[in-house]
């Protein structure tokens, strides 16, 4: 019989994660994935002939091959370069086995155009989502927000955090709806409006984090992994081994066996793991999850930069609900064979949002619009699913399906949750930040 503090079952990111730290902590961890890869829901598709079959779809194209020069992202994800899961990358150690890349440039929709979001105070001065005297009023902003501290009110400048509304702060600085629109989505990254009714301290975090991030590189806030989104699985699986902790791939998970309402093993292929603690995906127990939504998500393989990017070989685009008569942004992620995830002059676009219709498809034209001509596309609609209970009493903490933004910040708030509730005590980062500019490579 073996004993485990912990069993995890799959090997999605944000899996893999905990995994990596709770072995860190001292605690035995067993790892279980019916899967023979890592990554799960999460995975990256190589060779690309891989991605073909998974959407029986024909193919690919001889000007595709060869196709193990591809690794495709099923939910592609860029991390903000002084956001949490750099912060836990670098608290873990795990910068060793990954290297990034930063991403070109970011970009809003406005009136059936893409504009990019300014990333220097040049590029704000002949930025034309704004006039003259907006770039005045939206650089103040900017200030009050790289200057502001929580924990000194001397910085608030007439400012309450915690009652003055973002509609309301927006108003102080008599910034135009163009403005605010381009600020809350593009740089806060809300992906709806109901911000602007809420305590302006979470946005003016937001913006904070941004512009943080966006001083780390200069020509964008995001980075992300050379050769995809898989990497970072496999890093945190070789932290979590390095560790004692132990992985079995390609095993169906029989059963998770309770007694009095709490977990207590695994069984396995006719073999019975027990442990205290369970970790999982939504996929491993489905009548411990409800929906919450869909999210529509649409890879584009294409032999072209996306039009009105400066020839960009990243970037990430987004469209405020607003401007095509939503109540959900729609994300598109832009990367290529400059993070040697595609072969040579090829591109990978994915267009992803929350679906608001019975035709998801159809929602997401105007985004597939700009991304023509299309080689191939893959279109997936996949339950957003989140957990009934906070699992402190079955010990069965189960994370929430990926939603359909194209960065990370959603998803280290989950980690960070289930970390407090699975140990009992907040997630804090130590460490340097030597690793984390050591391997970004912003040249």
């Amino acid at each position: 019989m073996q004993e485990y503090d912990i069993i995890v079952l799959g090997t999605g990111f944000k899996e893999c994660v905990l995994s990596g730290l709770m072995s860190l902590s001292g605690k035995k961890v067993l790892h279980i994935d019916r899967n023979p890869f890592y990554g799960g829901e999460s995975a990256s598709i190589s060779p690309l002939e891989e991605l073909y079959k998974k959407f029986k779809v024909p193919g690919p194209a001889k000007s595709m091959r060869p196709g193990k020069e591809w690794n495709i992202d099923l939910i592609p994800k860029f991390f903000l370069a002084n956001g949490q899961l750099v912060k836990i990358l670098v608290h873990t150690d795990v910068t060793r086995y990954l290297d990034f890349k930063v991403v070109d440039g970011s970009y809003v929709y406005k009136t059936g155009k893409v504009h990019k979001v300014p990333a220097t105070e040049e590029e704000a001065h002949t930025s034309d989502l704004m006039g003259m005297f907006d770039k005045r009023r939206f650089r103040k902003l900017l200030l009050f927000a790289m200057n502001f501290d929580l924990r000194n009110p001397c910085t608030y400048q007439d400012v309450n955090p915690q009652k003055t509304t973002t509609r309301d702060l927006f108003s102080s600085y008599d910034l135009g709806l163009d403005v605010m629109e381009f600020t809350g989505h593009a740089i806060a990254l809300h992906s709806s409006e109901s911000y602007l009714d809420q305590p302006c301290v979470e946005t003016i975090r937001r913006i904070r984090l941004y512009a943080e991030s966006l001083s780390r590189h200069n020509s964008s806030p995001y980075i992300y992994p050379v050769y995809g989104l898989g990497e970072l699985p496999q890093g945190f699986a070789r932290l979590s081994a390095e560790y004692g902790g132990t992985f079995l791939l390609n095993k169906a998970v029989d059963e998770i066996v309770m007694e009095n309402g709490k977990v207590t093993a695994v069984k396995s292929e006719g073999k019975l793991f027990h442990c205290k603690q369970l970790i999982c995906d939504p996929s491993y127990v489905p009548n411990r999850v409800r929906r919450v939504g869909r999210a529509i998500r649409a890879i584009c393989l294409l032999n072209h930069p996306v039009k009105n990017t400066h020839d960009a070989s990243s970037c990430q685009i987004i469209i405020p609900q607003a401007q095509v008569n939503r109540k959900s942004d729609i994300y598109i992620s832009v990367v290529s064979y400059a993070h040697n995830v595609t072969c040579d002059g090829m591109y990978i676009a994915t267009v992803s949002t929350t679906a608001e219709t019975s035709n998801p498809e159809k929602e997401v034209q105007p985004a597939l619009e700009l991304l023509e001509p299309i080689m191939q596309k893959f279109v997936s609609v996949n339950n957003m699913l989140v957990p009934n209970e906070d699992g402190r009493k079955s010990q069965i903490f189960v994370s929430r399906s990926y939603d359909a933004t194209n960065h990370c910040e959603a998803e280290c708030e989950d980690i960070k949750d289930l970390y407090q509730r699975i140990t009992g005590a907040e997630l804090c980062f130590r460490g340097s930040q030597r690793h984390q500019s050591h391997n970004s490579d912003d040249e």
